[in-house]
């Protein structure tokens, strides 16, 4: 198995305005001269004094979440090390920095991430067993941080590894989600949603930076007021609540390199009215409290009610104004209030829509705070952002009511019209007469009530745009964002999604890491994906072949035992293990899926017994959330579930058929499910998603493809061939555009005779009261994403997979060619490719000797 070198053990003391050769170094730095030694004895030693220092455990009241604790804590001791002497060193050379915004950083689990890339594992589970304790059982302990939901999130984690896996000195910014989005539990089929209470015992690797805080202002009025020749703005009469910092150290795989994702968390301004509280108004006395710790509570709050909708606008501009003002200071601390530096010194990435409202915060802070004029302004702040479209939706191209920002954020409404005027100005100067075109990219919708159109507010003020695989950008560029593309031809790149191969093959699928270590003679193909290439070569070797079946032997075990404990449910773990993982969206056709699954069961019901043997098989896998409010998405749980019961419960078909959908689907369960795939389904309608990244994790893992020629699809298949996938359905976006025009017109295709039949028996109450299932049924009306002209090729498509199945070689052959095609799916690619293309940041690695205060400090 692959593990990371070393680290250094000897630590270079830097401290600002000390660095100088001969300057007096405080006793209390010279005292840190070594990084904690990584042996057992010492690893023994630091867990030994966090179980009695830090928790206060003795032997009876000593257990094993308690063990993981203390082992957690001895492992952010040796991060924050070099945490420090990471950020210490930027602030030194003064690099151009790298600040990645996403409201949502999906981690998993941290220690097996944390020993894995500190190159510590081995180490520590030898000090464990000597304790006895298991590692890998301490790695179950940990509760997935509740920072995300689905891929935009994961692959903003796979982002940080990867960057600082690259020595980029890049650092993430999010929000401290109290309760996460919410735990998905299945009741009586339905999804229930609950509280995720994942911060109830902690989170060792956070670190409360309760210095690190900043006023944010809501509401109030602005105020004109001339100051000689120029009118300038305060924004006054607000409300306030104070953002504070948390810090997530991020290691690097093989570096001393550790970077940082900075959280905020809302607290009140102002926690307690001890006047209220004297006059018996006990609930107005913490009323504020109340109001501000709303705002990080949940992550995307319903936003099916006002009230819902304005606590998301306030969520993302609190995120915004926090970091905006954190990102300057830092900037003000080196080069004071020389803002033409700051194009040089900072770029800001933009992950999707969501933290757009920070184009406008930074030029209020320019000309309000800064003092600068609008145009220098507008020329540093399009110059410091970049944009990433994660989608070609509609509804997820984010619009906010005029009269929100007007009463939320007066100032930022005031500013945002001046930037579209000023814009459509020149759009105007370029196009005269053109009023289509501009009404098209008017960051102001002419809609009823007028909105604001943040996609194209993204746009017009970064320096870039990227889509995030070939087709996706292609899509951006020729329809959704033509006349912007037309207008800012240079602005618009790709660069195609990629996942970290430390989390998807060394910590999720250990057996698969150590073949690979062991059949290419080097562990270097975590950080040089390119090498997986030379399993190609294998292909036709027994000996490899054999191990490779192991593998997934090995790994559908571990999924069945988990299906058994958690989901009551025994599978084969011979059987194929057909997989459906993501966010529930109908985009996504988790009801295609289920609807096959129906025909497929009503033709064994209809095959003779003694014929049934021809069958393979099959256990399929659900498992993702729907949002709480989407009624559509929740029915199709409700259907998934309610087939499942009927199917599993069916002692005819002998476990031809298992239908099982795993709840609160997550990293931890992800990490699990994926290597135990045998195909996975990525059956997106064509052209909208965006790129996918399941789609890549399940083919790293030797899961061959069931899907549609949509988002990444298109380049994995360039990169394995289509022979070595199940494509069906429709091949271009087009051809789903003149399908929903005939649907519309009352001229679609006539329905397959399969899908009528799956239909009747939904509709006879085969699977439930038929009434549940009304708005799976009205669905097929409008048909919007193109399930009727779909389903024949999708159940051909299952067919292959049955006819190659039987064919065991064969089918290793080609899941090995899955495997070994996936060099371009790294997330250090796609870094690399931000890096040099957007971002121009270039790596900054600790040095192994640096000179500080005289004295050279050399690594082992």
């Amino acid at each position: 198995m692959a593990h990371a070198p070393p680290r250094l053990v000897q630590r270079s003391m830097t401290s600002t305005g000390l660095s100088e050769p001969g300057a007096h170094v405080p006793k209390i730095f010279t005292l840190q001269n070594e990084y904690l030694k990584n042996d057992v004895e010492s690893i023994q030693q630091s867990i030994t004094d966090h179980v009695e220092y830090t928790l206060a455990c003795t032997k009876y009241n000593f257990n094993q979440f308690a063990a993981f604790q203390a082992t957690a804590a001895s492992c952010r001791d040796r991060m924050i090390e070099y945490w420090n002497d990471t950020q210490q060193y930027y602030t030194e050379t003064d690099p151009k920095r790298v600040y990645y915004l996403s409201l949502e950083f999906l981690m998993g689990r941290s220690l097996n991430n944390a020993v894995y890339n500190m190159g510590v594992e081995e180490p520590y589970k030898e000090a464990l067993m000597d304790l006895s304790y298991r590692l890998e059982d301490l790695y179950e302990e940990e509760k997935d941080a509740a920072l995300g939901n689905g891929g935009l999130g994961r692959l903003a984690a796979c982002f940080m590894d990867s960057a600082a896996t690259l020595n980029l000195p890049c650092w993430g910014y999010g929000l401290r989600y109290k309760y996460g989005m919410f735990e998905q539990v299945i009741h009586d089929g339905w999804q229930t949603e609950l509280p995720d209470y994942w911060l109830t015992d902690g989170n060792p690797w956070e670190i409360d930076r309760k210095d690190v805080f900043y006023p944010v202002k809501f509401y109030g009025k602005v105020i004109a007021h001339k100051e000689g020749n120029q009118v300038k703005y305060s924004w006054e009469n607000a409300e306030i609540v104070e953002a504070e910092a948390y810090d997530i150290p991020i290691p690097g795989y093989g570096t001393n390199n550790t970077n940082n994702i900075r959280l905020w968390s809302s607290r009140p301004h102002k926690e307690f009215d001890l006047e209220m509280f004297n006059r018996g108004d006990y609930f107005s006395a913490v009323e504020s409290k109340q109001k501000s710790e709303n705002i990080t509570s949940v992550l995307y709050p319903n936003d099916s009610t006002i009230q819902g909708k304005e606590l998301r606008l306030k969520q993302q501009y609190f995120f915004c104004a926090a970091t905006l003002s954190d990102i300057i200071r830092r900037f003000k601390k080196i080069h004071g209030s020389n803002f033409e530096e700051f194009p040089n010194k900072v770029i800001i990435q933009l992950n999707d829509t969501h933290p757009t409202i920070s184009i406008v915060e930074l030029m209020r802070k320019l000309i309000d705070e800064e003092g600068f004029d609008w145009q220098t302004s507008w020329s540093i702040t399009q110059k410091s952002f970049a944009y990433t479209n994660h989608t070609i939706l509609p509804e997820a191209l984010e619009h906010w009511p005029i009269h929100f920002l007007e009463s939320l954020l007066p100032r930022h409404m005031q500013l945002i019209y001046e930037i579209n005027d000023h814009f459509l100005k020149g759009v105007s100067q370029k196009y005269p007469g053109d009023v289509a075109r501009l009404r098209d990219m008017s960051i102001i919708a002419e809609s009823h009530p007028k909105q604001i159109r943040m996609a194209n507010l993204a746009i017009i003020g970064s320096c870039r745009v990227n889509g995030v695989a070939a087709l996706h950008t292609n899509i951006l560029k020729n329809q959704v964002f033509k006349n912007f593309f037309e207008y800012f031809p240079e602005k618009f790149v790709n660069i195609t999604n990629g996942v970290t191969p430390r989390r998807w093959i060394q910590q999720s699928n250990p057996s698969l890491s150590t073949l690979l270590t062991k059949w290419l003679e080097t562990p270097k193909w975590a950080t040089e994906l390119n090498r997986l290439a030379d399993l190609r070569k294998f292909a036709d070797n027994s000996a490899f072949i054999a191990e490779w079946k192991e593998m997934k032997i090995i790994n559908k075990m571990r999924l069945s035992e988990y299906i058994a404990a958690n989901c009551n449910i025994e599978v084969d773990p011979m059987a194929l293990f057909d997989v459906h993982i993501k966010r529930i969206h109908e985009y996504k056709r988790q009801l295609l899926n289920i609807l096959g699954v129906i025909h497929r069961y009503l033709k064994i019901k209809k095959t003779k017994e003694a014929d049934r043997k021809s069958f393979v098989p099959r256990v399929f896998i659900f498992g993702g959330k729907a949002a709480a409010a989407y009624h559509m998405a929740k029915t199709i749980i409700k259907l998934i579930n309610s087939v499942a019961a009927v199917i599993n419960a069916d002692t005819e078909i002998d476990g031809l058929i298992k239908v099982v959908y795993i709840a609160n689907y997550n990293v931890s369960l992800a990490e699990i499910i994926i290597p135990a795939s045998d195909i996975n389904q990525q059956i997106s309608t064509t052209g909208t998603e965006a790129s996918g990244t399941g789609n890549m994790k399940f083919a790293l893992n030797g899961s061959l493809i069931l899907g549609t020629l949509d988002g990444a699809n298109v380049e994995l298949a360039e990169e394995m061939g289509e022979e070595n996938m199940f494509i069906f359905g429709f091949r271009h976006p087009h051809e789903v555009d003149v399908h929903r025009t005939a649907m519309s017109e009352h001229r679609g295709p006539k329905m397959d005779d399969r899908l009528v039949e799956v239909l009747d028996k939904i509709k006879s109450g085969t699977f439930g009261p038929a009434e549940y299932f009304a708005d799976v049924i009205s669905y097929f009306n409008h048909d919007f994403y193109a399930i009727i002209p779909d389903f024949p090729s999708y159940l051909t498509a299952q067919e292959n997979v049955d006819k190659l199945y039987v064919k065991e070689d064969e089918w290793m052959k080609k899941s090995i060619i899955s495997s070994a095609s996936c060099a371009k799916f790294s997330s250090d690619r796609s870094i690399s490719e931000y890096a040099s293309q957007i971002w121009n940041a270039t790596a900054q690695p600790l040095p192994k000797s640096l000179i500080r205060w005289g004295a050279r400090k050399h690594a082992n």
